[in-house]
């Protein structure tokens, strides 16, 4: 399973890539595994607060509709829209094209909370 050193990890299997005050999400390459084939994007909107661990979308695939949340708070600063006609791209490349929705963290320091890589692995091998 790929889990970039580079990302920080939430229990629920979303990923955050951290600059500045700008938070990139999308989900693990553990979690579009289980899900299968993503068919659909229930986008957030633009503007929107979102208060770390809020759901805050849906992606849905042939196996299921899965909640996603913010592994963070703040405010929503841009969306995915490729995946509008694309949602594939949350299988092929899911810490590259297949992010969800990026963010303007209210305090980029609650990113400390989440789970390392190391951390994230560990949980997978648990599971």
């Amino acid at each position: 399973m790929n889990v970039p050193e580079n990302l920080h990890y939430s229990p629920s299997h979303e990923w955050l890539r951290l600059e500045g005050s700008t938070g990139t999400v999308g989900i693990t390459d553990h979690a579009q595994a289980e899900l299968t084939d993503v068919v659909y994007v229930e986008l957030p909107q633009i503007g929107a607060k979102a208060t770390a661990g809020q759901q805050i979308c849906v992606v849905e695939s042939v196996k299921a509709a899965s909640d996603i949340y913010s592994p963070i708070s703040g405010t929503i600063s841009e969306v995915n829209t490729a995946l509008s006609s694309n949602p594939a791209l949350i299988n092929t490349a899911p810490f590259a094209e297949g992010w969800i929705f990026k963010l303007t963290a209210d305090s980029p320091a609650e990113a400390s909370a989440l789970k390392t890589p190391a951390q994230y692995r560990d949980q997978l091998s648990q599971a």
